[in-house]
């Protein structure tokens, strides 16, 4: 299903775009492709982390428009299938932060692998640019499962030569006091952390490095509790 939230921005944006002046050199359409971590379950829509990666971009003067495409349940099969409908809005980079619902359900990671490469394919014959942030699983599936899961981001971002962001909790999986009761969605504090990594990061894939309001940092490997189921 396609969030009502996104086919309004689509529309804006497809309908709109074509009597828009000129854009400047910091103006720049991203979509977030995602699950229920990047849709804010359990959150006001503008407790997301699309919505507030947006306000940090203002806040440094950056004209972004940051699309929430995230949909609870979905997993690199289901953003497969949303692909071309997040095209219309003809972004200028769709950042892919899908595959956590795979690992929780426990689907071939060679599966998801071909789904993601995939969808940067889909976005590279629209002249799309594509960014991609990475998951961690559970300890509790088991360290070959766990070790074959986190080797697709890398795989993935290598095959296609694009930018990764090693994991999307950084610094929130695995933090009871930043994740809701179910001990895998963030919180409003949470959510505001992943931002702030989600920004810095997509500021120097936009060519800009990110001011004091926010900083691309290594994202070492949190221990991760899961994501959206």
């Amino acid at each position: 299903m396609i969030p009502r939230r996104f086919l309004a921005c689509l529309i804006i944006a497809a309908v709109a775009c074509p009597y828009l002046p000129a854009a400047t050199a910091s103006a720049a359409t991203i979509v977030c492709l995602g699950d229920s971590i990047t849709a804010g379950r359990g959150l006001d829509e503008d407790q997301a982390y699309p919505a507030l990666v947006q306000e940090l971009a203002r806040h440094d003067h950056r004209d972004w428009t940051v699309i929430n495409a995230g949909v609870s349940g979905d997993t690199s099969a289901g953003g497969l299938r949303r692909v071309d409908w997040v095209l219309r809005a003809h972004p200028d980079l769709v950042l892919i932060a899908l595959g956590g619902n795979d690992g929780l359900r426990g689907l071939p990671p060679g599966k998801m692998q071909e789904n993601l490469l995939a969808i940067i394919d889909r976005c590279a014959a629209a002249h799309v640019r594509t960014a991609l942030a990475g998951m961690q699983m559970p300890t509790n599936y088991g360290a070959d499962y766990r070790a074959a899961f986190a080797a697709v981001f890398p795989a993935v971002s290598n095959a296609r030569s694009i930018p990764l962001l090693p994991f999307l909790l950084d610094g929130v999986g695995g933090h009871p006091d930043l994740n809701q009761a179910d001990g895998i969605h963030p919180t409003a504090e949470g959510q505001q952390k992943v931002a702030t990594l989600v920004y810095g990061f997509l500021a120097k894939v936009m060519g800009a490095p990110a001011t004091e309001n926010a900083t691309a940092t290594g994202a070492s490997a949190a221990t991760a509790t899961g994501t959206a189921p």
